[in-house]
């Protein structure tokens, strides 16, 4: 509603498939990467007065809390992967 409200300009549609574009190109068309992570995720969330006006302070800062914790999870969780690849290296 916020971009419909103060007019944000729409970008240029893409035709081609940006899967099969290089990086260069993509930067060329304007078209930016997501977040590859939950923490640059949450970095950009954490970022944006949009998603904080839109939740609400209160809301906004719960939210936060638990990503962070997600997050710490996330990273300090060991895959079957980790164990299966590494241990019989010790």
């Amino acid at each position: 509603m916020k971009g419909i409200e103060k007019s944000y300009p729409l970008p240029d549609p893409v035709e081609e498939d940006i899967f099969e574009m290089d990086e260069n190109a993509r930067n060329e068309a304007g078209i930016a990467s997501l977040p590859g992570s939950l923490y640059e995720a949450l970095q950009a969330v954490m970022a944006s007065d949009l998603v904080k006006e839109t939740l609400g302070e209160h809301i906004f800062s719960k939210f936060i809390a638990n990503k962070k914790v997600e997050w710490d999870r996330f990273r300090t969780h060991v895959s079957q992967y980790e164990i299966d690849r590494y241990l019989p290296i010790l």
